[in-house]
């Protein structure tokens, strides 16, 4: 990846638009990127990670006051970053539009425009640039997989932090492994020794609930089994738990079977004695009830013989009611007849006596043409009757445009008197309305002025609380500044001190015979001594370690107060030098000004719609008078018809009533005439038939007495039963006959007359006897169903028992499995000698990698003397596995890497910053990066390494490589000629390339 063209617009610190030309600057090698603090150095690294990412750095991201638009950009400005690049053979433009809040083009306020992204392609062969996409993810999808790298491992192997990679020198083997663990994604592995924890834990809780089942199972045996049954004391997890409920379970139903054998036994006996008592108790009760029986058929028949001469009469009197239902159908038709003669005469003589007395000797025929001529004239009054109906109909017209006039007049009435004050209320509707949107215009003024008024409320507190702060800030710095020189003094006392006395260290390992390691004799006549006070190695480590913590608490505190004085200063252009309380007060104001107008704007709705409703109101009363005026007229035309017409139809109504009130009085009196006398014709002609029908009746009736035996009628029919009487009497008749023949079935049974020769029987002796070996009975099934539900729930229990012994045994198996590989790559294991954790393992052999590619620099950078190499030993009780040396050739020692100077510790953390580049960079699928950026610490090296240092940073353009430094060092100025400076005051900061 190599970067042409940057172009910035009102992004950051710079308020209008900033331009860098990349391939200018490498042209000539390594390139300088400097400025003051709090100018935009590092801004310009944010503007090419959010071009690529849409995101800038996660950890400048989160810092106070970090914002992609700049507070310095116009209104109209929009921010907007592009970067020109090429990467995997092709050269692309991104061009990113973070959102942003623009005034609106019509009226007053703000709108918020969404975020764009164009991405280009150019065409070499067209020589044109071509749109490829403008979708933010299909870009993001795009762009990531060309580098092959997420923007966290973007910003650690493009924009090299140095602080992180000094820290990372000195950091121990948990601090190595998160840093190594982002950049190498070794998350799985990671997951992978989680996921073998989560399976042994799993695993193992399968195991002992299913040894906890057992044992549950094994009780329940014991329970079953009794004393038959003994189960040692055995828990979840014992080795021996399965082998013992298994013996103790076949025990058991073993001496089960045998009580269930004796059981079975004892129950045969039972059974036989049983069924014996059973017979006998049958025989005895058989006995007693034929001598019962044959006893009481004796009694019965007596009993018979004193009823005969009752059943006799009964038989008798049943025989003539037999006969007299012959003669039944006759009696009961003359009795149908005579009531219908009755009922018809009683009906003529009501008929008659409703007619007038001229009808009292009519006959049938008479009556029936009166009720004709009736008729006839009740016909004629059909015509008078609709005219009587249209003559109620024309009056109720009348009267309903009587009422119509009324309704039109109040209508009128109305209607003038509301469009009488129309203008005055029109008036009065159209001031509140215009009153409302004034007011609602002024609410949008404030609302616009509320969120900057806020803002510099804001910025003041906090530029209040960062005042206090940074005093307190600027004597902790002081503090800790004279607290390094001490411990740095010191430590030059105690290092001073201990070059004195080396020849007494050199001279302790000095042996009689060996060479000596700086004069090569192997003759020692006079080895220097240690005096009192001597300062060995291990006095000079911790005074230098003291040294160190003194200038990294100096160096944070120093940083401390220049994120304080940064965040002053920001907050000093926000707020100003108004003080806090006027800002407040003017704040407090606008906001109730804001509540004042937004309260009054509110009403602007309503008074609209009221003023639209009396507008419409207005309308609908001009139609009603209108509408009213045209009614009036109409009305006025149809009242001179409906006069004519009721004048007319009123002469043919007093014609056709006669005396009579109305048409409706006199064709009710026609209809009742008719029918009075159609009803006693009627009458008439059904007397007449009664009368003869009765006369018939009589006749057959004494026909049929004669026949049936029967001197009159009347014997007839006082021989009748009815029908309650009857069935009573066939019931007497059919009980002797039933009761007879019973007594009778049972004296000729041989078995009741044999029965009864015998002695008297004894059911109760019989049935005691057949009670108590029934109980016996009982006693012996229940001893057998007990013995056979023990066997059977033995069975079950050992089949379940051994059915969880077979299942557990390839879970026990496993279990051993997961446990010992979960221990082994969890570094717990004794097979694990160096308690090295699979992440670990992997991220080791990252680490080895890294050293053997920043060893390459460093070697050059320190002129052959240092070399880093990877440890797989164990710090203290911690896992091995990333441990970090320096091998140091003037001593032929390996050192720990936090034993470096500050110049020592920089450019051994660029090289493996630059190995690590190397490293990730191949991992990522071997994307060339062209391009890097190196964040500070030049400042702690001497003339000699920064040469050095700037030789291996040119030698990368070997590997066509651009390098850009950012520092403040005065001395990389005269030495770099490609500069891009970063100026900055109060309209913004500019960019200025030169000596490209």
């Amino acid at each position: 990846m190599r970067l042409h063209r940057l172009d910035i617009t009102a992004f950051g610190p710079f308020g209008g638009a900033q331009s860098v030309d990349f391939d200018a600057l490498s042209a000539a090698g390594p390139f300088l990127l400097h400025g003051p603090t709090g100018a935009g150095k590092t801004s310009v690294l944010d503007a090419v990670c959010y071009a690529l990412y849409g995101s800038v750095p996660g950890a400048r991201q989160s810092g106070q006051g970090m914002t992609l638009r700049s507070d310095h950009a116009r209104p109209g400005t929009r921010t907007e970053v592009r970067l020109e690049l090429t990467v995997a053979g092709r050269r692309l433009e991104i061009t990113r539009q973070p959102p942003w809040e623009r005034p609106k083009l019509r009226g007053t306020g703000t709108t918020v425009d969404k975020a764009q992204t164009w991405l280009r392609e150019y065409d070499g062969t067209a020589g044109v640039w071509k749109d490829r996409s403008r979708s933010h993810q299909e870009i993001g999808e795009e762009i990531t997989q060309l580098l092959g790298m997420s923007r966290e491992q973007f910003c650690q192997v493009v924009l090299l932090p140095q602080g992180d990679f000094a820290r990372f020198l000195r950091a121990d083997a948990e601090a190595r492994g998160r840093l190594l663990g982002r950049l190498f994604d070794t998350q799985r592995f990671a997951d992978v020794e989680k996921r073998l924890a989560e399976r042994r834990r799993a695993t193992e809780a399968r195991v002992r609930e299913g040894d906890t089942a057992l044992l549950a199972d094994a009780h329940r045996m014991q329970q079953e089994a009794g004393d038959a049954m003994e189960l040692p004391d055995l828990a979840p997890g014992d080795p021996g738990l399965a082998g013992a409920v298994l013996g103790a379970a076949a025990v058991a139903r073993s001496t089960a079977r045998e009580r269930l054998t004796v059981a079975h036994c004892r129950l045969s006996a039972a059974e036989s004695a049983h069924a014996a008592a059973r017979r006998a108790l049958d025989d005895a009760r058989e006995l007693a009830r034929l001598q019962a029986r044959f006893t009481e058929a004796r009694q019965r028949a007596e009993r018979l013989q004193e009823r005969s001469g009752a059943h006799r009469e009964a038989q008798q009197r049943m025989e003539r009611a037999r006969k007299a239902e012959a003669v039944a159908p006759a009696l009961e038709l003359r009795d149908a007849t005579e009531a219908e003669h009755r009922r018809a005469a009683a009906a003529e003589a009501h008929a008659r006596a409703l007619l007038p007395d001229s009808y009292a000797d009519a006959g049938a025929g008479g009556l029936a043409a009166a009720a004709r001529r009736a008729a006839e004239e009740l016909g004629g009054l059909d015509a008078a009757r609709r005219a009587e109906r249209r003559l109620a109909e024309l009056a109720e017209e009348r009267a309903g445009l009587d009422r119509q006039e009324r309704a039109d007049e109040d209508v009128l009435r109305e209607a003038e008197a509301w469009l009488a004050d129309w203008d005055a209320v029109r008036a009065a509707l159209q001031t509140r309305v215009d009153a409302a949107q004034e007011a609602a215009t002024r609410a949008e003024q404030l609302a616009v002025q509320r969120a900057p008024m806020r803002r510099r409320l804001d910025a003041a507190r906090t530029r209040d609380q960062l005042a206090a702060d940074l005093e307190q800030a600027r004597q902790q710095a002081d503090a800790a500044r004279q607290r390094a020189l001490d411990a740095r003094a010191h430590w030059l006392d105690v290092k001073e001190q201990r070059l004195n006395g080396i020849a007494a260290e050199l001279a302790a390992h000095l042996t009689d015979g060996e060479p000596c390691a700086v004069c090569g004799a192997t003759e020692h006549p006079a080895p220097a001594r240690k005096v009192a006070g001597h300062v060995d190695r291990e006095a000079e480590d911790q005074a230098l370690a003291v040294c160190r913590r003194a200038e990294e608490r100096h160096t944070e505190d120093e940083r401390r107060l220049g994120v304080v004085r940064e965040a002053l200063a920001a907050a000093t252009a926000e707020a100003g030098d108004t003080p806090t309380g006027e800002l407040a007060t003017e704040a407090d104001r606008l906001e109730q000004e804001y509540a004042r107008a937004r309260s009054a704007a509110s009403a602007l709705h309503p008074a609209q719609e009221e003023l639209r409703r009396a507008e419409r109101e207005r309308e609908q009363r001009l139609a009603d008078r209108q509408q009213a005026a045209v009614r009036a007229a109409s009305r006025l035309t149809r009242r001179d018809t409906l006069e004519r017409e009721q004048a007319q139809l009123q002469a043919e109504l007093a014609q056709a009533r006669g005396s009579a009130d109305s048409v409706a009085a006199r064709a009710a009196q026609l209809e009742r005439r008719a029918a009075l006398l159609t009803e006693a014709a009627d009458a008439v002609r059904a007397a007449e038939d009664a009368a003869q029908r009765l006369k018939d009746a009589d006749a057959r009736l004494a026909d049929a007495a004669y026949r049936a035996g029967f001197d009159t009628p009347q014997a007839a029919a006082a021989a009748l039963l009815d029908p309650a009487a009857h069935r009573e009497l066939q019931h007497r008749l059919d009980a002797w006959q039933q009761e007879e023949a019973a007594v009778r079935a049972v004296l000729a049974e041989s078995g009741t007359a044999a029965a009864a020769q015998q002695p008297p029987a004894d059911p109760a002796s019989a049935e005691r006897t057949a009670s108590a070996a029934e109980r016996r009975l009982r006693e012996a099934a229940s001893a057998r169903d007990a013995a056979a539900r023990c066997c059977a729930q033995l069975d079950r229990l050992s089949a379940r028992a051994a059915q969880a012994v077979r299942r557990l045994g390839p879970l026990r198996e496993e279990y051993d499995r997961v446990a010992r590989l979960a221990a082994l790559t969890a570094g717990t294991s004794a097979d694990n000698e160096r308690r090295m954790r699979l992440e670990s393992y992997v991220l080791a052999a990252r680490l080895e990698q890294v050293a053997a590619a920043a060893t390459v620099r460093l070697q050059r950078m320190s002129s052959g003397r240092y070399t880093l190499v990877h440890s797989d030993d164990r710090t203290g009780r911690g896992r091995s596995g990333l441990g970090l040396h320096v091998v140091d050739a003037w001593t032929g020692r390996e050192r720990d890497t936090a034993t470096l100077s500050g110049g020592e510790t920089f450019f051994a953390s660029l090289a493996l910053a630059l190995g690590l580049a190397d490293v990730v960079t191949d991992e990522a699928g071997g994307v060339r990066l062209d391009t890097l950026f190196i964040d500070e610490g030049f400042g702690s090296l001497d003339d000699q390494t920064l040469d050095e240092v700037l030789d291996v940073l040119d030698s990368l353009r070997e590997r066509d490589r651009s390098v850009g430094i950012v520092s403040h060092v005065a001395d990389l100025r005269r030495r770099i000629h490609a500069q891009l400076e970063v100026v900055k005051d109060r309209s913004g900061s500019t960019l200025r390339q030169r000596g490209a």
